[in-house]
């Protein structure tokens, strides 16, 4: 057996470190020490305060969860690190897995992803955000010189945008109540603007702010007959949709976005294997390092996760590291 500790939430609003033994690898499966794992701050936040709807229990589990919500669960997807066992290939290899936060796991040998030699283990554990960005523009179908509006410049948001801005002619605004953002969305190859000087009209607008307000933006800044993409989970939170006004006479199409399911338009032939070894070569470009704004020892994610969850302060993703 092995010793290794993990995060737990042990009720609403509390979080603790655990031991527990796990079984060494067996045939196909995988010892990998953990290196860095990323805190997924906005559906984190709402695991750590207990606000996952009933309905949503078996939608929301993680790969590798343990435990059932609201508590005491094992959560968190986003983890990199080292191959200490397992298939001959795969010993000494950094690689990327959706599992909790945990110190050392074993896993089957298919659920781990290389991690591209030179990327940095920080940026690496942005795989899982990078694969709901890229089922996102997947959902949005932007086409070339496109305008196209973000409204939210968190990570997902911030993902989404410099995706859609390597479409060959399209205008994309990242918009956020945060002008400090601006200089980021400049080095993502994005314009910015604050959401009273934003531009509408627009071909796509993407929604990722988690908020009413920026629901409401989004829906203003649409063209005729243009798609609102909805990329926030509010959990059991009720959303004010403004939905009057000139919303049918615009012919608005509002649709969500989740990254459970591969996008429609790419499954037939997209397993979530292949979509995530993408993601992960997507985040060759150093400019996302720029994201990483904050860094904390595992033993510091109890309260950690209860600050970020009440207290963001404009984080955007923050790193738990592993001795």
């Amino acid at each position: 057996m092995i010793e290794a500790r993990a995060f737990w939430l042990a009720a609403p609003g509390r979080g603790e470190i655990r031991s527990a033994a796990i079984a060494a690898p067996g045939p196909g499966e995988v010892l990998v020490r953990t290196s860095v794992s990323a805190v997924s701050r906005g559906t984190e936040a709402l695991v750590f305060q207990g606000r996952v709807p009933p309905s949503q229990f078996r939608a929301m589990r993680c790969p590798f969860q343990e435990g059932e919500f609201p508590a005491p669960v094992k959560y968190g997807y986003a983890a990199v690190g080292m191959v200490e066992a397992g298939p001959r290939e795969l010993q000494g290899r950094r690689v990327f897995c959706l599992h909790p936060h945990q110190d050392r796991f074993v896993v089957p040998a298919h659920a781990v992803h290389p991690v591209p030699d030179g990327m940095p283990d920080a940026r690496a554990a942005l795989a899982a955000n990078m694969e709901t960005a890229l089922n996102g523009v997947w959902d949005g179908m932007p086409l070339p010189g496109d305008r196209i509006a973000i409204v939210g410049a968190g990570v997902i948001g911030c993902l989404t945008a410099s995706l859609a801005a390597k479409l060959p002619g399209a205008a994309v605004t990242l918009i956020d109540i945060a002008e400090s953002r601006a200089e980021l969305a400049r080095a993502l190859n994005c314009s910015f603007a604050v959401p009273a000087e934003a531009p509408g009209d627009n071909d796509l607008v993407v929604h990722a702010s988690g908020t009413a307000a920026g629901l409401a933006t989004a829906l203003r800044l649409a063209g005729f007959e243009a798609t609102v993409l909805e990329m926030s989970w509010y959990g059991e939170g009720a959303v004010a949709a403004p939905l009057g006004e000139d919303f049918h006479v615009r012919r608005l199409t509002l649709r969500s976005s989740q990254v459970g399911a591969v996008a429609a338009a790419r499954r037939a032939r997209w397993s979530r294997e292949r979509r995530l070894a993408l993601a992960l070569e997507l985040l060759a470009d150093p400019v996302y390092d720029r994201l990483i704004t904050g860094a904390s020892a595992f033993t510091e994610a109890p309260h950690l996760l209860a600050r970020l969850a009440t207290a963001p302060n404009g984080a955007l993703c923050h790193i738990l590291r592993y001795p």
